[in-house]
């Protein structure tokens, strides 16, 4: 037999992957245009011409044995070091190549963080809904999730539900803005009160609670939106980043952790860090990818074709008579279900429409729609949720 964490997550494999796959299979059926699928966040734009064309002269310019080799488990020192400045001409930082580690995505990223920091019996807080493979990540190292609902008028987290779920066993909170499944993003007013909550916490308790940011969608912002940078609010921060979305990189696996100099115990933890690397098996970050990136800190994908997709879903489902939250950042559409989110999005599937349950992000009641798909996907789908919409007998659907 396999191991009894791992038979129980057989049972229980992600919702999202497993409508991906109903996707693939209802196209073999009906054919991929007849398919809706907005369950998976892949991004459906090109990355930029400069990471190709960055690819090609790095293959054809640089030493084959030395670019393919084990470097620092932490990342090349000048990637590194383009990184930190890029951050401190974006953000008004002090980093430097010792505050960064290239990781294998933010998900790679959460790993070695969350390994650092945990022991047995360690909280982690959270803020529901979020991205369901957060307890997987904690309970990867004995530590226990907490969850904290964040408001259900408009989805930020809230400073005093915050501080009622502190307690001295809480070593960390995730904060993942803008947010997946909700496409929110947490304002300064937001990310200042739970600063505020975090060292009143910390200094009753004796201990730090370190701040998770969880970052990939971090360029993906509409209508001038800002993302406040977390390290410029509380010192005990510390950033995952991936270009899986800035760049349309997802299969690529690369990105950094960010750790400031003034954090609480920073020697040992980035010591720590890059040991969880190795001994968790990334080793290093993919090798030719760093390279890359770094040549490429300033790209950023195509904003305006998600923000097309965001504007035209978002406005025909209000005119169906669908309830949704309107997305400030990443490219998700979070829709309030007429009846039980399982049965809506078992309901959608009649119409060859994938979506994501909100109780799969711990917040019934809601569904996910990632609209990362190309536009014709979004034109084609409308008139299958007018028929849902007349299906669940909503009015402006009739």
């Amino acid at each position: 037999m396999i191991s009894e964490k791992m038979l129980k997550l057989t049972k229980s494999n992600s919702v999202i992957r497993a409508m991906f796959e109903e996707g693939n299979k209802l196209a073999t059926i009906h054919g991929r245009e007849n398919v809706y699928d907005f369950s998976l966040g892949n991004p459906n734009i090109p990355s930029p011409p400069a990471v190709n064309n960055a690819i090609i002269d790095i293959v054809k310019h640089e030493d084959s044995v030395a670019l393919h080799g084990y470097m620092s488990n932490v990342g090349y020192p000048a990637v590194r070091d383009e990184i930190a400045k890029s951050l401190n001409t974006r953000f008004d930082t002090s980093f430097d190549e010792s505050n960064i580690i290239m990781s294998c995505g933010a998900a790679g990223g959460l790993n070695v963080v969350l390994k650092t920091l945990l022991n047995p019996g360690d909280e982690v807080v959270v803020i529901s809904p979020f991205f369901v493979e957060y307890g997987n990540y904690v309970s990867n190292f004995g530590g226990e999730l907490v969850i904290v609902p964040a408001s259900r008028f408009d989805f930020q987290p809230d400073a005093d539900t915050v501080r009622k779920a502190i307690t001295p066993k809480t070593k960390a909170i995730i904060l993942n803005s803008p947010n997946n499944p909700t496409g929110v993003v947490y304002t300064r007013d937001t990310i200042k009160q739970l600063a505020t909550v975090l060292e009143e916490r910390a200094f009753e308790y004796g201990a730090p609670i370190y701040l998770i940011s969880d970052e990939p969608y971090r360029e993906l912002t509409y209508d001038g939106v800002e993302v406040p940078f977390l390290t410029k609010f509380y010192k005990n921060t510390i950033i995952c980043y991936s270009w899986s979305k800035s760049l349309s990189l997802p299969g690529q696996r690369i990105g950094y952790i960010a750790i400031p100099s003034e954090i609480d115990n920073f020697e040992l933890i980035i010591d720590a860090a890059g040991i969880a690397t190795r001994i968790l098996g990334y080793v290093n970050a993919p090798a030719l990818i760093q390279r890359v990136v770094a040549k490429c800190l300033f790209e950023q994908t195509n904003i305006n074709a998600y923000d097309t997709n965001r504007k035209l879903l978002y406005d025909g489902l209000i005119d169906l008579g669908f309830e949704a939250v309107f997305p400030q950042g990443a490219f998700y559409l979070w829709i309030k279900t007429p009846v039980c989110d399982k049965e809506f999005v078992e309901a959608a599937k009649k119409y060859n429409i994938l979506l994501v349950p909100g109780s799969a992000f711990t917040c019934p009641g809601y569904a996910r729609i990632a609209y990362c798909v190309a536009k014709e996907t979004i034109e084609n789908s409308l008139p299958a949720f007018k028929k849902l919409a007349k299906d669940l007998g909503l009015t402006k659907a009739k």
